[in-house]
């Protein structure tokens, strides 16, 4: 008898399962160290980074690498090998997206990591200890909070809607007349912004200027996986792992939210 085809969610299930255990633990050792203090100092770009970046993301490496030797890796804190654009399997981590929040004693911040294959997510998982929040998903799976199945909005309507952005995203040079009458809300991890969208907290989130893909992975599948889309600010699916990891804004919300923003939006990220 044929052994039944593996569904989606099946082939990553293992992947997956690797993925949250190590999110969880290093989740745990960063929370331990915004309790405690860390050391800081700034990047060559102006960016904040911390003790603590760099020890959850050599924590994730050794957890994640040593499980799958022949996979690809791409974080913010470890520097780029040309090889990895043409790994068909790469983890993508961001340390402590929100490393400024973490700093400031704010919980806006969380560890996030995702696995893509051939240029998209198919596990992820998103950690914010300091608020007690484990997102997860699989492609094919469904997005979870904390265990529990989450959706987004119904929200199909731009005006009274609820947008985790900053306030400037409502600017007259950015829209068309007239400007979207839109509640904005923020949080400093641009992936966390993701997941309250997917958890169906926010109706939508938009982001203005380049984004890397360590910002957007994993917080991309989260929302695919509550049934939302996420696109960049030209509404274009995200394709990562490409010579440039740079990204073009973001746009997180139902599809029929996202339809309404490309035809009023006037201007693009920079």
């Amino acid at each position: 008898m044929q052994a039944p085809e593996l569904t989606a969610a099946d082939q990553w299930q293992k992947q997956h399962a690797l993925l949250c255990d190590a999110v969880r633990e290093a989740g745990e050792l960063a929370l331990r160290m915004y309790n405690a203090g860390v050391g800081s100092w700034d990047k060559n770009d102006g960016s904040p980074v911390s003790e603590a970046d760099l020890a959850v993301d050599q924590m994730l490496a050794s957890r994640l690498l040593a499980a799958t030797p022949d996979f690809g890796w791409l974080s913010e804190e470890t520097a780029r090998e040309d090889a990895v654009q043409h790994k068909q399997n790469v983890w993508v981590v961001d340390p402590i997206d929100g490393t400024s929040a973490f700093l400031s004693g704010s919980d806006h911040w969380c560890v996030g990591a995702c696995l893509l294959s051939q240029g998209r997510p198919v596990a992820a998982a998103a950690f914010a200890p300091a608020q007690g929040r484990f997102y997860d998903a699989v492609s094919g799976g469904g997005a979870r909070l904390n265990g529990n199945v989450v959706r987004v909005s119904h929200k199909s309507k731009l005006d009274g809607s609820r947008f985790v952005a900053h306030k400037s995203a409502i600017s007259r040079n950015k829209w068309k007349s007239p400007v979207p009458q839109i509640n904005c809300a923020m949080t400093t991890s641009l992936i966390l912004r993701q997941c309250v969208v997917a958890s169906g907290e926010y109706d939508g989130a938009i982001a203005f200027g380049k984004k890397h893909d360590w910002d957007l992975a994993p917080g991309d599948l989260i929302v695919h996986e509550a049934g939302g889309c996420t696109l960049d600010l030209d509404g274009r699916p995200f394709t990562y792992n490409r010579s440039i990891t740079r990204q073009n804004g973001l746009m997180a919300g139902s599809k029929a939210l996202l339809d309404e923003i490309g035809e009023r939006l006037h201007t693009v990220a920079a």
